[in-house]
C-alpha cells in the first residue's frame, strides 16, 4: 500500500505509466490519464466534446464523455487486452478535459471545436475525441485535413450521414456529404461499416451494409478497410449506434440488426496497417443505457485506438534503435 496512490489523474508525475487507483474510486479521467492542458511531450491527447444540439432523435450525448471516462477506469492497471502490454509504458497520453462550448450560441460551436482541435494537433500529438453527437466529427475532420490534406474516412455507423446540407446546418446526419463536397475527405478512399438505413446519396463511398457485415468475419471486414484506404492518411470515426442496440442501447438513434461489440473490436484490432491520424467515438447517450453497457463498449473502442497507436510507436522506436545501433557498428 505505501507505494500506491489515488487520484492518479491529478497526482501523476509523468504522462506515462499505469495508475494504482482502485477501479471503484479516484478521479475519473480517461483510463486514469493525467488531467492537464499541457500537451508538451504527449503522444496522444484524449479530449471530450459534450455537445448534442445536432441530434435528430433522442438527446443526451453531451453526457457521453463523462460516461466513457467513468467506464474506462476498469481498463487501467493490468496489461490491456488484446494488446498484451501496458499501453502507457512507452506511450505518453494525457486527458485534456472537455471543450468549452456556449450552450446558448450553437453557431459558434463548429469554429470553437475546430480551433481547439487545431491547437492540440499543432503539438504533434494524436487526438482521440470522445463525443458528443456525430456533428462534432465535421470540425474535427477540418482540423485534421488542414494538416494532412484530404483524408480517407473509416466510419462505423448505422447511418450514412449524407443527407442534404446547405453548408451551414448544425446536423449530425449530413456532415459526411459536406466533407466530400468540400474536399475534406476522399470518397474513393473512404468506407462505411454497418450501415442499415438509406440516404439519397452515397457520394461514391464504399458501404458495407449491416446484413453484409453480419455474414463477414472480422478479418474480412478489416481487409476491406485496409484495401479501401490504400495507405492514405485516415480518420476513423465510430458512431456507437453501429453496434446492435443489444450491445449499445445508450444512444440517440438505435437501429436493430447491427454487429456485436466483439466483432467490431476484433475488426479494430486488425487495423494496424491503416495510417490512422485521428479518431473519435461518438453518440454515447448514457441516459438510455443499462449497466453502462454502451459506455463500456465505447471505452473499449477508444482503448483500441490507443493500443494500435502504442504498437505503431513501439515499431517506430525499435526501428530507430536498430538504425542507431547499425550506425554505431
Amino acid at each position: 500500500m505505501p507505494s500506491r496512490t489515488i487520484d492518479h489523474a491529478f497526482t501523476a508525475r509523468s504522462k506515462r505509466g499505469a495508475a494504482s487507483d482502485p477501479t471503484y474510486a479516484g478521479a475519473l479521467s480517461f483510463m486514469r490519464r493525467q488531467f492537464t492542458k499541457n500537451v508538451t511531450g504527449a503522444d496522444a491527447v484524449v479530449w471530450g466534446i459534450p455537445f448534442d444540439a445536432a441530434v435528430t432523435n433522442r438527446p443526451g450525448a453531451r453526457f457521453g464523455p463523462q460516461a466513457i471516462r467513468r467506464a474506462s477506469a476498469i481498463l487501467d492497471n493490468d496489461p490491456q487486452y488484446p494488446f498484451s502490454r501496458d499501453l502507457f509504458e512507452d506511450l505518453a497520453v494525457v486527458d485534456y478535459g472537455d471543450c468549452l462550448l456556449d450552450s446558448g450560441n450553437h453557431n459558434r460551436t463548429p469554429a470553437t471545436i475546430e480551433r481547439e482541435a487545431a491547437k492540440i494537433l499543432k503539438s504533434g500529438a494524436f487526438l482521440l475525441t470522445l463525443g458528443g453527437d456525430h456533428f462534432v466529427t465535421w470540425p474535427l475532420l477540418k482540423a485534421h485535413a488542414a494538416i494532412h490534406g484530404p483524408l480517407a474516412l473509416v466510419q462505423f455507423d448505422a447511418h450514412q450521414d449524407t443527407w442534404p446540407d446547405d453548408g451551414r446546418r448544425i446536423d449530425h446526419g449530413s456532415f459526411v456529404g459536406r466533407a466530400v463536397r468540400e474536399g475534406i475527405i476522399d470518397p474513393d478512399r473512404s468506407i462505411q461499416i454497418g450501415i442499415r438505413t438509406h440516404a439519397p446519396e452515397t457520394f461514391g463511398i464504399k458501404i458495407l451494409h449491416g446484413y453484409e457485415v453480419e455474414e463477414m468475419r472480422a478479418a474480412e471486414i478489416a481487409y476491406a478497410i485496409v484495401e479501401r484506404t490504400g495507405g492514405r492518411k485516415t480518420y476513423l470515426t465510430f458512431d456507437i449506434d453501429c453496434l446492435d442496440p443489444a450491445f449499445a442501447p445508450g444512444t440517440g438513434t438505435p437501429v436493430a440488426g447491427g454487429p456485436s461489440s466483439a466483432r467490431m473490436l476484433s475488426t479494430l484490432r486488425k487495423l494496424g496497417q491503416v495510417d490512422i491520424v485521428g479518431a473519435d467515438v461518438v453518440e454515447v447517450a448514457p441516459a438510455y443505457d443499462h449497466a453502462d453497457i454502451t459506455s463500456i463498449a465505447a471505452s473499449m473502442i477508444a482503448m483500441h485506438y490507443l493500443g494500435l497507436l502504442a504498437e505503431r510507436k513501439a515499431k517506430q522506436d525499435n526501428a530507430a534503435n536498430n538504425t542507431h545501433h547499425g550506425q554505431d557498428i
